[in-house]
């Protein structure tokens, strides 16, 4: 699966952008700069019920755009 595959798959799923996701989080509380990637992963998974991979593929977005300390 390419990676658009994967950020293509979350929109389904989720009906979010990873520019949503992120907002999400924000609101939630749980987004950080610093914050690591496990917190985001526990986050999206029971938030959105996403699969380990997706929300990897979510945190690389947010590593991509430098949303997070890499």
């Amino acid at each position: 699966m390419s990676f658009q595959a994967y950020i293509d798959n979350i929109k389904a799923k989720t009906g979010k952008t990873p520019e949503e996701l992120k907002n999400a989080a924000v609101k939630a509380g749980v987004y950080k700069h610093d914050m690591k990637a496990g917190d985001l992963v526990k986050f999206l998974k029971d938030e959105f019920d996403l699969g380990h991979g997706h929300c990897m593929a979510i945190w690389a977005v947010f590593k991509q755009k430098g949303w997070v300390d890499q």
